[in-house]
């Protein structure tokens, strides 16, 4: 299976939700034997007005009714968050590549897929122009989008549900 390919068509999709307006996360669900793209998608806030149409559910949505995913690849541009990589695992997804890790806040969801047994790749940016184009992408968003960034995670920390003194 090529990795940097299927990574290259998970950008291509998160430059062109980012040229629609929306998040720029794409994702590619891959068969493990054939190679064969069965989903493909990205981020739909924006154009759906759906928060949890991330770049890995579009994908997912995209395959339709599998009897099961025990044997694909979800290739993604950006580390999943707790939805998505909860989702992977519930799924049975075994692999996972990811684009981008430098945008995340932290490797919790990574830990969390990898307690779970999921086999976790990292593009290296130094070898994979794909996942150079990538964290340029979002980065890039980041700057312009700031609102768009914390909308798309959550919204950010809700106050009523910090712990008292923090």
């Amino acid at each position: 299976m090529d990795d940097e390919t299927h990574l290259a068509e998970a950008y291509r999709l998160a430059a062109l939700g980012h040229a629609q307006g929306g998040c720029p996360i794409g994702g590619v669900l891959v068969d493990n034997d054939s190679g064969a793209v069965l989903g493909r998608g990205h981020n739909a806030l924006v154009q759906e007005g759906n928060p949890i149409v991330h770049g890995e559910m579009a994908a997912l949505r995209d395959a339709g009714r599998l009897r099961n995913r025990h044997r694909t690849t979800m290739v993604t541009t950006l580390q999943p968050c707790f939805m998505c990589a909860g989702t992977i695992v519930q799924f049975g997804i075994p692999r996972v590549v990811i684009g981008d890790t430098a945008n995340a806040a932290s490797d919790e969801t990574i830990r969390f897929m990898r307690d779970k047994g999921v086999e976790v790749i990292v593009a290296d940016p130094a070898t994979s122009a794909a996942a150079r184009d990538c964290i340029a992408l979002v980065a890039r968003f980041r700057r312009e989008r700031p609102d768009l960034w914390l909308e798309d995670w959550g919204g950010g920390v809700n106050p009523a549900l910090r712990p008292a003194g923090s």
